[in-house]
């Protein structure tokens, strides 16, 4: 069933903990079913590219599918309103902008939409999913230790292994912090996750006892869940699409 959605963009105020400014807001963008009723909430984590057409497009996907869903804008400490394409400029600009990012930051921003969710009186309060690609597949591994989370969704996120935003021990160290369960997807193509890199993300979440399933496809490569870029791969595509559904369907 496909719903009708409404979207639009609101502002997220940071807890004054982790407030490094005032009046400091991130940019989220928003979109619900316009049919009344009680729906799980989803963050949706962007790539390096920004809140651009892929994510919204993301988000209003999975809002049709019967969840409020939230897109925060993760550079909105280095580039407020930042959106690109996929040129190899655009790609040396986003990398640049991730660099500049913390772990502890990100953190509370994914947080700050979860708190603003639990703020609707449409959303269920009882557990929340997130769902990241590229730079946010990383993000969403690591926000998979946040409590609120029970489901979390991560594409092919390179450097969960080897490091962690802002410096520190590599994101994988947080493995045992992880609350709900967690799927990952990955192509067996992509050049910058190495099939052993992918074993040793595998053997971390079985070693604690993660509830997660780790999908690999064949001759797919990094972005193959983008329709928007050259190496979208329909088929890995369709059928990761279809193991999101039934990992989200867990918070109906």
């Amino acid at each position: 069933m496909t719903r009708a959605i409404e979207t639009t963009t609101v502002k997220l105020s940071l807890p004054d903990a982790t407030r490094t400014q005032d009046n400091f807001q991130v940019a989220a963008y928003l979109a619900q079913p316009q049919e009344s009723g009680s729906y799980p909430g989803i963050v949706v984590l962007q790539e390096i590219f920004g809140v651009n057409v892929h994510i919204r497009e993301v988000t209003e996907r999975i809002a049709q599918e019967g969840y409020v869903a939230i897109a925060p804008a993760l550079f909105q400490r280095q580039a407020p309103g930042f959106e690109t394409g996929y040129t190899p400029q655009d790609i040396e600009t986003g990398r640049g902008y991730a660099m500049q990012t913390k772990a502890s930051e990100l953190l509370s921003d994914i947080q700050s939409a979860i708190d603003y969710l639990k703020s609707l009186p449409q959303v269920k309060k009882d557990g929340f999913g997130c769902i990241g690609f590229c730079f946010g597949g990383h993000v969403a591994y690591l926000a998979a230790t946040l409590s609120d989370i029970k489901a979390a969704a991560c594409f092919y996120g390179a450097g969960i292994t080897t490091r962690t935003f802002g410096g520190g021990a590599p994101t994988v160290t947080r493995t045992p912090e992880i609350k709900g369960t967690l799927y990952a997807f990955f192509g067996t193509e992509d050049g910058s996750i190495s099939a052993e890199q992918i074993d040793e993300i595998e053997a971390g979440l079985e070693k604690y006892n993660i509830p997660h399933r780790v999908f690999r496809y064949d001759g797919a490569d990094h972005g193959f869940f983008c329709n928007h870029r050259a190496s979208y791969n329909p088929r890995a595509a369709t059928d990761a699409w279809q193991q999101v559904q039934q990992l989200f369907g867990q918070l109906i």
